[in-house]
């Protein structure tokens, strides 16, 4: 049985994990309208990512006999810029997500919830994951120049190739 303080810091994840894929999803969004058709895959495939984190902590919950709670999502950001600035704010967004997931780590340590603990870490190493592969999307935007076009058309052609 998962105890209460756990099920409301889940279900609080859960519902930041689909706050994600909105987040991508107007990302994703904002590309196409630019014409960037590889940036819009990429952060349409994060979209589609954070949503599957958010149905393992939904399958989780109720498989450690919980209830899940849904919340509003807020209405995203919807314009930047530049590629430069959506992708710096992926990154602070997924540094937000880890910081999260580590205090429910934290949390379910002190409760002694060693199945939670365990499920964690995979998304531990997911957060690992994300914040590197931003990250060095953003240092190549910064290498080749946010305002070099052909440069941008060469990495937007290479991120589209995203599977």
């Amino acid at each position: 049985m998962l105890n209460k303080k756990l099920e409301k810091a889940l279900n609080e994840q859960l519902n930041m994990e689909l706050q994600s894929a909105y987040i991508y999803q107007s990302m994703a969004a904002y590309f196409e309208g630019a014409n960037f058709k590889g940036f819009a895959k990429w952060m349409d495939l994060q979209a589609t990512e954070e949503q599957e984190h958010a149905r393992k902590i939904y399958d989780y919950i109720f498989s450690k006999g919980g209830t899940v709670t849904l919340t509003a999502i807020d209405a995203p950001k919807s314009s930047w810029k530049n590629a430069e600035e959506v992708f710096k704010d992926s990154l602070g967004h997924e540094q937000a997500v880890t910081k999260s997931i580590d205090k429910i780590y934290a949390l379910a340590r002190k409760e002694n919830d060693y199945a939670t603990e365990i499920f964690l870490q995979w998304f531990i190493t997911e957060q690992i994951e994300e914040e590197e592969n931003v990250t060095e999307i953003i240092d190549k935007i910064k290498l080749l120049g946010v305002s070099n076009t052909t440069s941008m058309y060469l990495l937007d052609k290479e991120l589209g190739t995203r599977a």
